[in-house]
Formats: C-alpha cells, sequence, structure tokens
C-alpha cells in the first residue's frame, strides 16, 4: 500500500491540511503586523547587534 491509501483510512484526516494552513496563516500575518508595528530603533538595534563587538568577549 502506498502512503496516500493509509492517509485515506483514517477519520477525519481532512481536517490536518486545513488546521496547517490556518496555523501557517495565522503566524505569519502576525509577524507581518509585529515588524510593521515594531520600534524603527529597536529594529535597527537588532540589526546591527551581529556587527557590534561585546566588551566582554573572551577572544
Amino acid at each position: 500500500m502506498k502512503f496516500k491509501n493509509y492517509l485515506e483510512t483514517i477519520t477525519g484526516v481532512e481536517i490536518y491540511p486545513l488546521t496547517s494552513l490556518l496555523i501557517f496563516f495565522l503566524f505569519f500575518t502576525a509577524l507581518a503586523i509585529w515588524a510593521i508595528r515594531a520600534n524603527k530603533s529597536y529594529i535597527n538595534e537588532l540589526k546591527n547587534m551581529p556587527l557590534v563587538k561585546a566588551d566582554d568577549t573572551n577572544q
């Protein structure tokens, strides 16, 4: 049997793709809203974070 046949025998399996799509859509919608509403100075601080050398590094 193929994998598709196993999925067809599961009761209520139709809801899983819809649920996955809904979670995906809600997550990226929330992320887009957060990115638009975020404080611009906070975004610039995060953007420059990898380039800033910390004083307490053991290099």
